[in-house]
Order: C-alpha cells, then structure tokens, then sequence
C-alpha cells in the first residue's frame, strides 16, 4: 500500500497548517497537515453528510462514532451539535488522531475520545455512527472494516455515510442491505454526486 491518508504512520512532513471551516453552523479555526484526508478544506463529501444530519432531528442516544476521522470534522461538529454525548474518533492515522485531539481541544470539545480502533472498549456499542469510509482502501478492505464497526450499533441506532457514486455508493448500500439484514438500509440523500446511506438498527 503506497503511503497515504490511511497508512497508520505517514512518511510526509507535517508541515501543521490553520484553516477556516464551518462545523455546526459557524465558522471554526482548526489544524490539518499532509498525510491526512483533505488537509486544505473540508472535503465535498463531508461537507455533504454534515449538512444532511443538520437537516434530521436526531432522537438518538449513546455514543457517536466518527469512523475514520481524519483531522476531525465529523468527531467535531457532532461534539459541538451535542456536547452532553461522548463522541469516539477512531482512525488507524496516528497524525489523525494527533490533529482530531488537538482541534478538540482548542475548541473546548472535551468529550471527544480519540483512539486507534484497536483501543476502543471492545463491549461498547454506539447510537450513532458517521462516516466518509475510506473507499480507496478497496472493497474487500472496506467490507471488512464496516463489517467490524456496523454490528456495534445500538438497538434504535444509525449508521450515515457518505459515498461518491463513482466510487461505488449503490454497490455498497447494496452490499450492506445484504450482508446486515437486521438494518433498514437506505438512501437519505443525494447531492453534488454523492450519496448518504442510511442503515438504521430497529
């Protein structure tokens, strides 16, 4: 695998950098740096799967699981929506991770819990979890990994991601209806080329 956004240690130099985004409807200063997804901006899909959360009242209880995390933006705005959940960022980057830690803090976010997903407690179970997976790792990678994250829903729980349509969205709601039956799958949104899969846990 060529170093990359999902090596669990990327080789690039850090070079830390500010930039401005909006999370939870205002704007946020936070930090990024290369070998993580999207260092310059939040990403089109992300923004995508924000802004279709924003718009679903959420009756939802537990944990929130931000499911490959990157700098954080998922972790973040949920924390900032939410600020009485604890909200998990996982990611198997330790700069990640690194970045997703520091940005909570210095948005007073002190619920967030960062960690490798091999640090998770391994009973805990989630209302929700959000996600813009890491395609690129391939199909059979990305299979295995929800397939090791989506059974951690909570009855009455969510799962939301966010997929490109190029890259595989109506294979991949297919494949999780098939491989999950105890989920009502679904397509919530579809947006700019991007499509937000539901999978509800009644």
């Amino acid at each position: 695998m060529n170093q990359h956004y999902f090596s669990e240690t990327p080789a690039g130099d850090l070079r830390p950098r500010e930039i401005e985004v909006e999370l939870a409807g205002a704007p946020r200063t936070v930090v990024t740096a290369g070998g993580v997804f999207s260092p310059e901006h939040l990403d089109r899909g992300t923004e995508i799967l924000l802004r279709t959360l924003a718009r679903f009242r959420n009756d939802t209880e537990g944990p929130i699981l931000d499911l490959g995390c990157g700098w954080g933006p998922i972790a973040l705005a949920a924390a900032l929506e939410h600020p009485d959940r604890e909200i998990w960022a996982v990611d198997v980057n330790e700069r990640s991770r690194a970045l997703t830690a520091r940005n909570a803090e210095r948005l007073g976010l002190a619920r967030v819990r960062v960690a490798a997903p091999e640090d998770v407690p391994a009973d805990l179970v989630f209302g929700e979890i959000r996600s813009n997976p890491p395609i690129r790792i391939g199909k059979e990678a990305l299979h295995a990994l929800l397939a090791l994250w989506l059974p951690r829903l909570a009855e009455g729980g969510i799962a939301n991601l966010v997929v490109a349509k190029h890259l595989g969205a109506d294979s991949l709601q297919r494949w999780i209806a098939a491989e999950f039956p105890y989920l009502e799958v679904d397509r919530v949104a579809r947006d700019k080329g991007f499509h937000v899969i539901g999978a509800v846990r009644p």
